[in-house]
């Protein structure tokens, strides 16, 4: 049995959009390209057009703190317009289990993500997440919100309408 503490990132974002729209938007695999923040030189390796489904693998190529890697995620579960889930099949986690929840709210959409995650290399894993990687994940789905909103509410009509976040760890 894994030892390694498994951790947990929460965020929520509600978009004066509608829900077909919203996950229409999430259901383009290569617009992760355009949310994730440029510093990680993040590409979506797999030809396009993806056809998203459970099911579907999806490889990206990036770069933390340069550190070239590739990630390789599988979609679980696949539930337009309400839920997806993907789960990493290689890359630089022992578990990374994100579940993608869009619902119907005020006239818009709330998004929820809910990511689980281990790191391997033991002690060493440990220190590193206490050290920068929960901070750059944090970052990461900072920024990720800020473009989200820029690219879907280019007006503004959502002004006010906040992100929440919570992270957690947990014992294996």
């Amino acid at each position: 049995m894994d030892s390694a503490p498994t951790h947990l990132l929460e965020r929520e974002q509600w978009l004066a959009r509608p829900i077909e729209e919203v996950f229409a938007f999430f259901g383009d695999a290569t617009n992760l390209e355009a949310i994730t923040p440029g510093w990680l030189r993040f590409s979506v390796l797999t030809p396009t057009p993806i056809v998203m489904g459970a099911g579907t693998r999806i490889e990206y190529r990036l770069s933390w703190h340069g550190l070239p890697m590739r990630w390789t995620t599988l979609i679980e579960a696949w539930e337009p317009p309400h839920r997806f889930v993907d789960t990493q099949l290689k890359g630089p986690y022992s578990l990374w289990h994100h579940t993608h929840i869009f619902q119907e709210q005020r006239g818009g959409t709330l998004i929820r993500d809910e990511v689980r995650y281990r790191l391997p290399l033991g002690w060493l894993g440990v220190v590193l997440h206490r050290l920068r990687i929960r901070r750059d994940l944090e970052a990461i789905f900072d920024d990720r919100a800020r473009r989200i909103r820029e690219l879907l509410e280019p007006s503004g009509t959502g002004a006010g309408s906040g992100v929440g976040r919570r992270s957690a760890t947990r014992r294996g």
